[in-house]
């Protein structure tokens, strides 16, 4: 057959990882504790624990929340662990810092479960480009993950990649 189309992609051997397929699925809630502050400058605690004790906490059932304070304020660390009280009994998860953050550590546990040997001396194409948030920590923890068994490690698209590393030969 002269005129057939072959895939050379698909007989390349390469080994596609989509980061994307590792999401968490969950909606993400960034709880910015700048809205409890007295004149935005410092947390009460009798304010605050009174907030604490009349809030509706399972609002955040099954969701991820990421603790955080957008503006310069004095917070005491108390009052982050307090809120980690309310919250962990009904949230996914709940983590100190921003959405971006809160990705990174998802994503970290998620990908701290992969088995390196599975990818050993395997030419991996590590996808980029996509439609969910995938944190450049992610992206930086499955190089560091699969180094030191892959013969060789690329980002982009199978057709198009970036050459990021290849096994010294032996």
């Amino acid at each position: 057959m002269e005129n057939e189309i072959l895939n050379k992609v698909a007989q390349s051997g390469l080994v596609t990882i989509d980061l994307e397929e590792y999401y968490p699925t969950g909606e993400r809630f960034l709880f910015d504790i700048k809205d409890l502050l007295f004149q935005g400058l410092i947390l009460r605690e009798k304010d605050f624990r009174e907030y604490i004790k009349n809030e509706d906490w399972t609002k955040y059932r099954d969701k991820y929340v990421a603790l955080t304070c957008s503006v310069d304020a004095i917070v005491p660390t108390w009052a982050y662990m307090l809120l980690a009280t309310q919250l962990e009994p009904v949230a996914k998860r709940v983590v100190f810092g921003d959405l971006e953050t809160l990705e990174a550590i998802l994503y970290n546990e998620v990908l701290s479960k992969i088995n390196p040997n599975d990818y050993k001396d395997a030419r991996i194409v590590i996808k980029g480009c996509g439609n969910l948030p995938v944190p450049k920590a992610a992206y930086v923890q499955i190089t560091s993950i699969l180094r030191p068994v892959a013969k060789s490690i690329m980002y982009g698209e199978p057709c198009s990649t970036v050459p990021l590393y290849k096994q010294p030969k032996q």
